[in-house]
């Protein structure tokens, strides 16, 4: 058992209980409308926790931002409905969104054009679950004089919004980071500067159990009601240690680069940000679902705006890192913004079929949906019967930034390539021909990444030698896969536990092992939180951007190692206990081609169709190069020198 598994089982510092992730309790959504009930399946539990369900139309234009929550509860068929852009009092019992809130997401009803419309194209929700160290909301009755509301988060709060739900009020928001003698306002683009009124918080400051409200209509008008929603700021007490914060609310300053870093001591998935000292400036939303990029002028990554109707607007300020973020917003120094970011997914996995799935589909040449049971962050994809060239896409480039992996070739943009991956699984594939030719067979895999199994890192080259780049694999790696992006140039791989320093293999080539290779550090090897890089242009080149693939072993659900032929069946054992279902094989000591099989083509007794990264070509069918075995797999006597050579060196990553 891993260490990941055992703690899980154990929890945290001996307390008997199970560590909560960032998983448990915020989720991204997306779905296209459809006029008819459906149900977000997403794995937060509303029914019996509580929470809060953010939802807006991304095509719409002028439909607002609604907020459903399980305190201010139903009125009817429906929650009572808050909308984050205007004033309004509650919505009861309108025809507003969740019917139901479910013990793994949340039930929408019927045909409505801010949450469900037929033909009104694609929404997006924010869950957040009540959870001491992330998120609680409370509702109280105003008496028109200073007092304290208690709250739940179990440490002072980072963020508090507050709305008057009887009656007509702005939304007004405090911020650790401005203090109890300021606020700002969720519905408006004001600056804090100019927002500072004693009668709001009282000028106090929260503390750990309570927050203060003065005297103000926004806050506090006897007898009227209100809800608040209350988040926490690096409560340390969730991962597999429960050492680990998922939520922090803080400040940064401009900067004239569009590559302006923010450290935050880990990497976001969802993102508000307000430039808080001039007027005019809106609450901008990103989040990695509906795509960040990794550089300023790739339009991937789409904003909202918390304070108007707008529709999506594709333009990328905000691109994760290991350790942050960049801001991608040229000429602002000195500007001075607030933010509240939450962590990526990072729950330990339990089985391969957490973060593995192989599909095959028959392309249409229109646009269809694939079945994933996990939210994937890379996906494979390869035409098996036009021999098109094998694709590698991943969440942190952009959905529609394709690199070839059987070509030395820069991403490319394929608008109707993969158009979307989804926190339900599904990935939607467009009408580009390389990847939905009609009458056309086509295989993939989605990787989805996850501590001790699988990590991405997307970096800007600086050309400077012995560069440590941090990543979130949380052990040593021991596959690394490198690409430049932004020109051609060859993929490297690097097998940190096989090859000696300054060695590399090419994915893009049936080349053997070469040595000298200045893409890797010769003197620094790799760690559980960085991997070193050279200064060759082929991995960081000045004003170049990079992509790593990042994969080790983790027991019973990976295995990255090596075997040597002999020309007879080998055995190789991967500590599995259902076999392999995706298998990768490559020849060092001499020439073969990166050869790849899973089980949902087929790997069985029998003939084991495969396909190859590096070569344009399509699968071959009639071969038998490996057979099952429960512990990892086996290469047949079979199978050819690329593969099973006496006295050959062969390296491979195994998935069960």
């Amino acid at each position: 058992m891993s260490l990941f598994h055992t703690n899980t089982l154990l929890g945290a510092s001996g307390s008997g209980g199970d560590p909560l992730y960032v998983d448990d309790v915020f989720s991204v959504d997306l779905w296209d409308g459809t006029g008819s009930t459906q149900t977000i399946t997403n794995g937060i539990d509303l029914a019996g926790e509580g929470g809060m369900v953010w939802t807006k139309a991304r095509e719409v234009a002028n439909e607002n931002h609604m907020i459903h929550d399980s305190e201010r509860g139903k009125t009817g068929s429906y929650y009572d409905a808050l909308q984050t852009n205007v004033s309004n009092a509650d919505y009861t019992d309108a025809p507003y969104g969740p019917t139901s809130f479910n013990s793994d997401g949340f039930t929408l009803g019927g045909n409505n054009a801010q949450f469900n419309g037929n033909g009104d194209g694609s929404y997006c929700s924010w869950t957040f679950r009540k959870c001491p160290g992330f998120f609680d909301i409370v509702t109280w009755t105003g008496n028109g004089s200073n007092r304290t509301i208690s709250h739940s988060i179990g440490s002072t709060p980072g963020f508090i919004i507050v709305k008057r739900t009887s009656n007509t009020e702005d939304w007004t928001c405090w911020h650790r980071s401005l203090g109890a003698t300021k606020y700002v306002q969720l519905n408006g683009s004001n600056l804090s500067s100019a927002a500072t009124l004693s009668t709001i918080w009282n000028d106090t400051e929260p503390t750990s159990t309570v927050f203060s409200v003065g005297t103000h209509a926004r806050v506090n008008t006897n007898g009227e009601t209100y809800v608040a929603y209350i988040f926490a700021h690096d409560d340390q007490s969730f991962g597999t240690d429960s050492d680990e914060a998922i939520i922090k609310c803080g400040t940064f300053v401009g900067a004239s680069s569009p590559n302006n870093f923010v450290n935050i001591g880990f990497e976001p998935q969802f993102l508000i940000t307000k430039q808080y000292d001039d007027s005019g400036q809106n609450w901008e939303i990103a989040d990695i679902m509906r795509g960040a990029g990794t550089q300023s002028g790739i339009d991937e990554g789409k904003r909202l705006f918390a304070n108007t109707a707008d529709d999506e607007e594709g333009y990328n300020r905000f691109s994760p890192k290991p350790t942050g973020f960049d801001h991608h917003v040229s000429g602002a120094t000195n500007d001075n913004f607030i933010y509240i970011a939450i962590r990526r997914p990072h729950k330990p996995p339990e089985a391969g079929t957490d973060v593995f799935k192989a599909f095959q589909w028959s392309g249409n040449s229109s646009s269809q949906a694939l079945t994933v049971p996990f939210a994937p962050d890379l996906m494979h994809v390869q035409g098996l019967s036009i021999g098109t060239t094998p694709h590698f896409i991943d969440i942190l480039r952009g959905r529609s930034k394709p690199l070839v992996t059987s070509a030395t070739d820069a991403e490319y943009t394929a608008a109707q390539g993969v158009l979307e991956f989804r926190e339900d699984g599904a990935v939607k594939i467009g009408s580009d021909s390389s990847f939905n030719l009609n009458g056309h067979s086509f295989a993939g895999f989605s990787l989805k990444r996850a501590p001790g199994f699988f990590d991405m890192v997307a970096w800007a080259g600086d050309g400077t030698s012995n560069r440590a780049i941090s990543h979130n694999l949380t052990v040593t790696p021991e596959l690394l896969i490198t690409k430049r992006r932004t020109n051609a140039d060859g993929w490297w791989s690097q097998y940190t536990g096989i090859f000696g320093t300054n060695t590399g293999i090419r994915l893009d080539q049936s080349s053997g092992l070469s040595t000298g290779v200045s893409a890797f550090n010769s003197t620094s090897a790799a760690t559980s939180s960085v991997f070193y890089i050279g200064s060759d242009t082929a991995i960081n080149g000045s004003s170049n951007n990079y992509i790593a693939y990042l994969f080790a072993t983790l027991d019973g659900i990976s295995k990255v190692g090596s075997y040597s032929g002999t020309g007879n069946n080998v055995d190789v054992d991967c500590g599995f206990t259902a076999g392999a279902r995706f298998i990768l094989i490559k020849r060092t000591d001499s020439t073969g081609d990166w050869y790849w099989w899973d089980s949902v083509r087929g790997i069985i007794a029998g003939n084991d169709p495969y396909a190859r990264f590096n070569v344009n070509a399509n699968q071959v069918t009639n071969t038998d190069y490996i057979d099952p075995l429960n512990s990892g797999f086996t290469v047949t006597s079979s199978a050819p020198a690329a593969l099973n050579a006496s006295g050959g060196n062969y390296i491979f990553l195994a998935i069960a």
